[in-house]
């Protein structure tokens, strides 16, 4: 079993060049926490200063996402624009083509230095872009085979509201094999009440991970209800995946939705009314298929329900992380707690 909790980046509007300095600054503390060495360390710092050259230079609002992932010991980095977005990707891709002095040359060398790299750009809206770097190896999980490779894979994103300093929104992943559990929570209101309510369903959904077999996802949200008593409350969504089933399970209260997208599929993930810790309704277990090739995407209400799918679907084969920075691009609220959270069945 391997629990993975969520974090949190934290987003730094790259629209002066002394703000690469602030991103850079953050990142080695973040280097810290991962247990880089001199040499990791210095890559990062390395991409941080590439990607938030680039931003100044080359794009319009510019923003970089930074946050240390736990589970696989490493820092993402996630760079979005607004425009103009790289006319010839495959050129800016080849190792030492810049358009300007930057340290390391260009974006070849971002994704030489990484550990993980992936971009998506268009004419249309702008580029998004990903790179990890590596500190220590991640702690295997106790009784699992290294040689198993886990059936999907996912990348999120989650930030604060606007001059908070805590995100109310909370989301963690459990794996049992083949068996994957998803929450995403989002606590009334936002700041450090909401924080606090959004904790406190993690933590019952933590407690509930250890248990074998089929998630019973509407029994788990009303113990999710129960241990949010006591807080302002929050809405909360629970889905459940299985490598071997060809759809999904999910239940839940409240504002945080989602979808089902593929390239010729479309789903909407829909919780019923009301509000885990104050009042809710027997929780329905609705069933939804999962094509081969689909993303699950879960999100709290810090991003618009009406997204386009159009919009993601030239990244589906892509890091799902980028799915998630598209999303926040174009259809952030900005003025609430924001996570999105995107899953897809490993090819």
């Amino acid at each position: 079993m391997e629990v993975v909790a969520g974090w949190t980046h934290r987003l730094i509007p790259i629209d002066d060049p002394s703000r690469v300095g602030e991103a850079r600054r953050f990142a080695a503390q973040l280097a810290a926490e991962a247990g880089m060495d001199e040499v990791q360390a210095g890559r990062l710092a390395l991409c941080v200063t590439e990607l938030g050259t680039n931003l100044v230079r080359h794009a319009k609002g510019g923003r970089l996402l930074l946050a240390f992932r736990p589970h696989a010991q490493d820092v993402e980095l996630v760079a979005i624009d607004d425009g103009p977005g790289i006319a010839d990707l495959a050129l800016a891709l080849q190792d030492g083509q810049s358009s300007g002095s930057t340290p390391g040359t260009g974006l070849g060398a971002i994704r030489r230095l990484a550990s993980e790299f992936d971009i998506h750009s268009s004419q249309l809206g702008g580029t998004v872009c990903v790179a990890r770097v590596a500190g220590k190896p991640a702690d295997r999980v106790p009784g699992s085979d290294p040689a198993q490779a886990p059936a999907f894979e996912f990348g999120a994103i989650a930030i604060t509201a606007p001059g908070e300093q805590v995100s109310g929104d909370g989301w963690m992943l459990v794996r049992h094999d083949a068996q994957w559990r998803l929450l995403v929570a989002d606590g009334l209101g936002h700041g450090p009440e909401a924080a606090k309510a959004a904790q406190a369903a993690t933590e019952a959904f933590s407690r509930l991970a250890p248990a074998a077999g089929p998630a019973p996802v509407g029994d788990w949200v009303q113990r999710v209800h129960a241990a949010l008593q006591g807080t302002r409350g929050a809405a909360v969504c629970i889905a459940a995946l299985d490598a071997g089933a060809a759809g999904l399970a999910y239940a839940g209260a409240g504002n945080v939705v989602g979808r089902v997208v593929s390239g010729v599929y479309d789903r909407s993930i829909a919780t019923q009314h009301g509000t885990a810790g104050l009042q809710i309704r027997r929780p329905e277990v609705t069933q939804l298929a999962l094509p081969e090739h689909a993303l699950l995407v879960l999100h709290s209400d810090g991003i618009d329900t009406r997204w386009n799918a159009d919009r993601i679907r030239g990244a589906l084969r892509l890091d799902p992380v980028l799915v998630a920075a598209l999303l926040l691009r174009d259809h952030s609220r900005q003025r609430d707690d924001a996570t999105i959270v995107v899953l897809r069945r490993k090819d």
